[in-house]
């Protein structure tokens, strides 16, 4: 999976545009250039998890993001 099925998943490259509330020419550029990581988890809801992270950008160690989050060490 890659942005093409994110484009695909959302119905077309102005629906994940407006979901991810940047303009069309960014998801153009997301092309040629690739997505900025920051993007990815936006991506990810946006395509109901069908899209990962990982397949946006493999180049980044996305465990962070998913591991669990034990708050009590947190205060």
């Amino acid at each position: 999976m890659n942005i093409e099925n994110a484009i695909q998943i959302c119905g077309g490259l102005s629906a994940l545009a407006k979901s991810l509330h940047v303009e069309p020419q960014h998801v153009v550029n997301w092309r040629s250039r690739g997505v900025p990581a920051e993007r990815c988890p936006a991506i990810e809801r946006a395509t109901g998890g069908k899209v990962r992270c990982e397949d946006l950008r493999p180049d980044i160690d996305w465990a962070v993001l998913r591991a669990p989050c034990d708050c009590k060490d947190a205060a």
